[in-house]
């Protein structure tokens, strides 16, 4: 992932973040889309319906650089099988 330095982060339109009132979640290039998926569970401070915004926001980012997003949703996250309450393979 390319990292933003404080004066690139800063001269970042709003429009380019998953949460822009917060301006958390760049989304710049495929490996931030990744990152702000990634990082979704761990923003804080941020509402249902901005999760809402942003995760339209990151969906658009990922058909743009080419990123799959399987969840149909952000409340689909971390349903893995660790989440469901079946045996991984660390668990074993």
């Amino acid at each position: 992932m390319t990292k933003l330095d404080t004066e690139h982060r800063d001269e970042i339109s709003s429009t380019h973040f998953a949460f822009p009132k917060q301006r958390k979640e760049p989304l710049e290039d495929a490996s931030h889309v990744r990152n702000a998926v990634a990082r979704f569970d761990q923003v804080e401070d941020v509402s249902d319906a901005d999760r809402d915004e942003a995760w339209k926001r990151i969906n658009v980012a990922g058909r743009k650089y080419g990123v799959e997003i399987n969840e149909k949703s952000w409340r689909e996250l971390g349903k893995g099988a660790a989440a469901k309450g079946r045996p991984t393979k660390n668990s074993r």
